[in-house]
C-alpha cells in the first residue's frame, strides 16, 4: 500500500430546511472545486434566526482531500 497525504478545509453550508441538507450541500460545492475528497466531518451546528424564526440551518464541515504535489 503506498503511502498518502492528505489536506483539510473547512467549510459551511446551509439550507433552509435541515443541517443534514446545509452538511450535504457543504460537501456537493466542495466536489466542484476539489478532486478525491475522502472524509467529511460536522464540527458544528448552528441557527440563523429572524424575526424569532428559524430561517436556515447551518453546518460546519472539515473535508480531506488528497494533497496533489504540483511538479
Amino acid at each position: 500500500m503506498s503511502s498518502s497525504v492528505y489536506r483539510v478545509m473547512e467549510i459551511i453550508g446551509s439550507s433552509p430546511t435541515s443541517w443534514e441538507e446545509a452538511a450535504k450541500m457543504a460537501v456537493e460545492k466542495a466536489g466542484i472545486h476539489r478532486e478525491d475528497l475522502r472524509v467529511a466531518e460536522v464540527v458544528e451546528f448552528d441557527m440563523r434566526i429572524d424575526n424569532k424564526q428559524v430561517v436556515a440551518y447551518r453546518a460546519k464541515v472539515k473535508i480531506s482531500y488528497k494533497y496533489h504535489e504540483v511538479v
